[in-house]
């Protein structure tokens, strides 16, 4: 069949005139395809899904109430625009209570539509051809294809296990340094858990100075913190003269679907990302907004969601260990992101983390995502459907048996 008449008018930025005919299999495609043949070729066997990244339960149930009386509410039947007063003045009161954050919520937050929609506008408010975007790997690309579409380019800085998985900007050549826009960073850091410090965020407010760049924290895992207290960037002297966090309410809150979240800092970012967001959409559904503020003044939402997936993490930290691997508990996320073994005991080898990845799916169920962006790494996500304590017991015990069954080879 011939090419319609509008092949030829795709825009570059996603392929031109090629665009629809690339080969390539995106890699959570390769696992959502390798998942469907375990499941066709052996409906015997448990599909054990640690591939999952998005929570395993629904919001909880009083602000599903909150949501439903919202719904009937005539003032909430119009286009909310850039936000409403009710859910910003609730975030900011989570940022004060939280971090010790004070924020005025007319001028220094912004909802957005999921955090992934704040990333996507934000290179639109300073990105030029020409322009730099540094960004961490492995890590969300959201930001680093919307700086390309603009003419930009994306400069990665690999989170190495050498380097406890910050990023080193020592090794930022001067000339990328100074053609850079925007430093995009994610902490707690999806996929290796890693925990920003305030040393580290007070050297990324030093950067940002000295080279006159805009810092983009992207927090949405910032309520999963195990072990200590959360820290927001905002947090750190001068933070708020160099950039914005981007927050979610998806990991934190069980509200994955609900698409809801908001950009706060510096109040002159804060406005270019509201402007960009009213060209481009009409706002969040206001009875999910006023639905969201009642979870954030929720205090027992976070420590319920955190203390569920802590104790999914150090089970599955304890039976990775009994089976070979080199692991510790994660300091944020639900992931736990391991190295990936090199082989097995019978003599296989692997020659990267998506080969790994795919022998597990394919010869024994087992679902991880790989990573070899920054070394061969395979990521656990402790997102899996169980019911009860009980059914996480048995999940675990069947994923030890299969595991000890192959015999990882590290």
């Amino acid at each position: 069949m011939s090419d319609p008449y509008f092949q030829k008018l795709f825009a570059d930025r996603i392929g031109g005139i090629n665009y629809g005919k690339g080969t390539e299999i995106y890699k959570f495609e390769k696992i959502k395809r390798a998942k469907r043949k375990a499941l066709a070729e052996h409906p015997e066997r448990k599909l054990i899904d640690f591939g999952i990244g998005e929570n395993d339960e629904m919001a909880p149930e009083n602000i599903r109430a909150a949501m439903s009386r919202e719904i009937n509410e005539p003032s909430n039947r119009g286009y909310a625009d850039n936000g409403i007063t009710q859910y910003r003045e609730a975030v900011a009161r989570f940022m004060q209570r939280n971090f010790g954050v004070t924020l005025d919520p007319a001028k220094e937050i912004n909802h957005c539509i999921g955090s992934k929609t704040a990333l996507a506008m934000i290179p639109a408010a300073f990105i030029n051809p020409g322009d730099i975007t540094l960004m961490t790997v492995p890590g969300y690309p959201v930001a680093g294809t919307h700086t390309r579409y603009y003419g930009g380019s994306v400069f990665r800085l690999p989170l190495l296990a050498e380097n406890n998985f910050f990023p080193d900007l020592d090794a930022i050549p001067e000339d990328v340094r100074h053609k850079s826009k925007l430093l995009v960073i994610n902490y707690p850091n999806s996929p290796t858990g890693k925990l920003a410090t305030r040393d580290f965020y007070s050297r990324v407010v030093d950067f940002a100075k000295k080279y006159e760049i805009v810092v983009v924290q992207d927090a949405a895992h910032i309520m999963l913190t195990y072990g200590e207290a959360p820290l927001s960037f905002l947090q750190v002297p001068g933070a708020r003269d160099v950039g914005v966090e981007i927050h979610s309410m998806s990991k934190g809150f069980h509200m994955i679907g609900w698409r809801i979240g908001w950009v706060c800092g510096h109040e002159r970012i804060v406005q270019a990302f509201a402007d960009v967001k009213d060209n481009s959409d009409s706002g969040q559904f206001g009875a999910i907004q006023k639905a969201a503020a009642a979870a954030l003044d929720d205090e027992s939402i976070p420590k319920q969601v955190r203390a569920k997936y802590e104790r999914r993490l150090r089970k599955l930290v304890d039976v990775l260990r009994n089976c070979g691997f080199t692991c510790e508990m994660p300091g944020g996320t639900y992931f736990l992101y391991a190295r990936t073994p090199k082989g097995l005991k019978d003599g296989t080898k692997f020659e990267n983390a998506e080969a790994a990845s795919q022998y597990l799916i394919n010869d024994h169920s087992i679902v991880t995502v790989p990573w070899d962006d920054a070394g061969a790494f395979l990521r656990f996500s402790v997102t899996y459907e169980a019911a009860t304590e009980s059914d996480e017991n048995a999940l675990m015990q069947a994923t030890e048996a299969r595991l000890k069954q192959i015999g990882p080879v590290f």
